[in-house]
């Protein structure tokens, strides 16, 4: 077959800029070939190359003590955890091909942030996800959550790693585009860490597990570029994944790690051959040639476009060792898997591709690749002309409605609401390894063969950053961080999945911009580092651009199981707010979109002093044995935060609003920095003392016990039976799901 004659047009076909296009002539010295083009098509894509946000994720803290592998520097962050132990952990997003084939776009995207994990060396121990979708009522939306919740659960529990929690929203600003965003956690030998670099001249290329398909070409440009009615035509840039044969590649790769039978692996993700080829000799600063005869195909007639890339699911690029290629082949055979020789480093710095013994691709490495010779791009941004106006609304609640009956209803908004519905199709224990189930604030797992626990926990509010990007993305950090504080753990380090409009826009971009500097704060007062993560831009469609989404990834360690912190209250305790509690801190609250759908008015304020010191009392707290059980005030208020404990302890508590302030406005304002603690009776004045001599600010709440919730307030007293408010938590999604609300 004869390839296309290239040009301009064609380029621009690509997703190529006309002054992209000239720069990769100059690069070459010469027309590109057809093949050539589409590798720099996807290489310089949105996806691969962070071209729009590699200038400002620069900027975010990278250092750390503990930091072994950091942001960008290798398939994962990883962090030393002692005992000869690191976690290696990353999230990443699949949202447009989740958009087109809910199932498989979710399900691929566990298996290939999975990938990244193993490729390292790290067992997975625990997966999460972030996940957001339109407003339940829409039979479109039932559809995408529940075939993304299908895909999520079919592939980790056929893998075998526990889907350990997450996050589930709903919101009419994800109509058009959904958010599909996979965690993976896994733990190595410290000493063990496999790079993702080719190394050693003349050291065999292998690729190993599946064959290679049609399946996903041109992946990495269609998440460069927004969903519209067109986009079904482009379902074959979406993969198909095979959690069993991933299962395989996982016991072959760790073997050949710990028998050092390779120098570098890589796993292929987007832009399949092309982007591991290409990112392991630009690592290594070596070449690589390979021969693509030698790629095993699983269709006919596949040309060198599509055979580099392909984005066929369940393979490795792996760098061995010469004169261990028969060892390599025998742990293949062993797992009963693909493994081909298909190329070999070389001297200087080409990535060279054969094809019946014509060379169709020779090209700088380091010319694809970010931090390289990729573009970085500078592009204009500017404050949405309308936000000031939206920010000066008044936020302050008015309603007619009791307390309890509001309180009914925010534990019914699908948001709120329990996700049993969801975590129920997860494999949550498999492994042994789940301490804390999902459905509280941070999922806990246990380091075997060490006395350390790792909570991990996935948050963001989207109508906090659609207010103030700068502020909502730094109370996404804050408030992982109390979800981690709350079991019991202390943050150690971050992995983020930067969800945004399309970054040609200078509002979108402004955005962006904003987000990551209040992360980057956010980060520096907490001392974690970012260890890596993942930007999806172009999250729009007809109906313009989702909310500014940071989703943040946090890392905690609780050191002995006498450290964790239950989440349920049980009768006879007392309960105390910790940190204070402003009034009329209603802007982008559920409250607010309960009664009136759109944000408007600022978010709560984010103090990080008193963030981290309301952290170091709760621990304080908790090394003193003061503390029974502990929850994170975040969506809904402390009403929220009360209910819920009270469901997942079956008890129910009486509570006195303070002289002065409203009901509604204690119990659902969104004040940040807060937790609910709940201590024994005798424990209250060692409570109360630690506070003072810390200059913490608490208040005594109410007491647990009986079984209704009990609110007084203004000299009246109103109730609801625990087991209505339990019925609306745990009903919400499974009727929305029977088309009942």
């Amino acid at each position: 077959m004869k390839e296309p004659t290239v040009d301009l047009a064609l380029a621009r076909e690509h997703g190529l800029t006309e002054d992209e296009f000239n720069r990769v002539v100059e690069i070459l010295g010469r027309m590109p070939s057809f093949t050539e083009l589409g590798i720099f098509s996807v290489m310089w894509s949105e996806h691969c190359s962070y071209k729009s946000s590699i200038k400002y994720l620069k900027r975010l803290p990278r250092e750390g003590e503990h930091v072994l592998a950091k942001a960008g520097e290798e398939n994962a962050g990883a962090l030393d955890i002692g005992d000869g132990k690191a976690v290696v952990f990353k999230i990443e997003s699949h949202n447009h091909p989740s958009a087109l084939e809910p199932y498989q776009g979710a399900a691929t995207g566990v298996g290939g942030i999975l990938r990244d994990i193993f490729s390292m060396g790290a067992r997975p121990i625990a997966a999460m996800d972030s996940l957001r979708f339109g407003e339940l009522s829409d039979p479109k939306q039932q559809h995408l959550f529940n075939g993304v919740v299908e895909g999520i659960a079919g592939y980790g529990n056929c893998f075998g790693v526990p889907t350990v929690g997450g996050e589930v929203v709903f919101d009419s600003a994800y109509n058009g585009n959904c958010l599909v965003n996979a965690m993976a956690v896994g733990i190595a030998d410290s000493g063990k860490l496999m790079p993702a670099k080719a190394s050693g001249t003349g050291n065999p290329v292998f690729i190993l597990g599946a064959t290679t398909g049609r399946d996903g070409i041109h992946g990495a440009t269609f998440a460069s570029v927004e969903l519209s009615d067109k986009s079904a035509e482009d379902r074959s840039s979406v993969q198909i994944g095979d959690p069993f044969l991933e299962k395989l590649l996982l016991e072959a790769t760790l073997e050949i790690i710990d028998k050092g039978l390779a120098v570098g692996i890589q796993d292929m993700g987007a832009a399949g051959i092309t982007c591991s080829g290409s990112e392991m000799a630009a690592g290594g600063g070596v070449g690589i040639e390979l021969d693509l005869d030698r790629v095993p195909l699983r269709e006919e007639g596949m040309i060198p476009y599509e055979i580099l890339l392909s984005e066929s699911q369940e393979r490795m690029l792996i760098v061995g060792i010469a004169g261990r290629e028969a060892e390599l082949r025998a742990v293949a055979e062993k797992w009963e898997l693909n493994i081909e020789q298909i190329g070999e480093v070389t001297e200087g710095d080409r990535f060279v591709c054969r094809w019946h013994g014509d060379v169709v691709c020779d090209i700088p490495a380091d010319s694809l690749v970010l931090g390289g010779g990729a573009p970085v791009y500078n592009r204009p941004f500017a404050k949405p002309a309308n936000i000031d106006i939206v920010r000066g609304r008044d936020t302050a609640i008015t309603t007619d409605r009791e307390p309890l009956e509001l309180l009914e209803s925010l534990l019914a908004m699908p948001t709120i609401a329990s996700k049993r519905w969801v975590f129920e199709q997860y494999d949550h224990q498999v492994g042994t390894n789940t301490v804390v189930k999902p459905g509280t604030d941070s999922a806990l797992v246990r380091v075997k063969g060490t006395s350390k626990f790792l909570a991990i926990s996935t948050d963001c509010n989207g109508r906090y950053c659609a207010l103030d990007p700068y502020a909502g993305a730094m109370q996404a950090v804050a408030e992982s961080a109390r979800n981690v504080v709350a079991v019991g753990a202390w943050p150690i380090g971050i992995t983020n999945c930067l969800n945004f409009g399309n970054p040609e826009k200078p509002e979108s971009y402004w955005q962006f911009v904003r987000a990551v500097e209040g992360m980057g704060d956010a980060c520096r007062a907490l001392n974690v580092p970012v260890t890596g993560g993942n930007v999806s831009f172009y999250n729009e469609s007809q109906n313009g651009a989702i909310y500014p989404t940071p989703v943040i990834g946090m890392l905690g360690i609780v050191d002995g199981a006498e450290n964790i912190i239950p989440q349920h209250f049980s009768d006879g305790l007392e309960i105390f707010v910790v940190g204070k509690s402003a009034k009329d801190e209603f802007g982008g609250s559920s409250l607010q979109k309960l009664l009136h759908r759109e944000p408007f008015g600022l978010p709560p304020k984010v103090d990080m002093d008193d963030e981290i010191a309301n952290a170091r009392f709760i621990h304080t707290a908790r090394d003193e044995g003061f503390i029974e059980a502990c929850h994170d005030i975040s969506d809904g208020g402390i009403g929220v935060a009360v209910a819920e404990s009270c469901i997942w302890g079956n008890v129910g508590a009486e509570l006195t609003i303070p002289d002065g302030r409203s009901a509604i406005d204690y119990l659902f304002g969104e004040s940040q920095g807060r937790y609910l603690i709940a201590v024994k009776a005798d424990n209250i004045d060692n409570v109360n003392h630690l506070a003072k001599n810390n200059d913490i600010y608490i208040e005594l709440l109410g007491s647990c016990g009986g079984s209704s919730l009990t609110i007084h307030f203004k000299k009246r007293a109103r109730s609801a039976e625990i087991e209505s408010l339990k019925c609306a938590f745990e009903s919400a999604i499974p009727n929305a799901m029977k088309g009942e609300i």
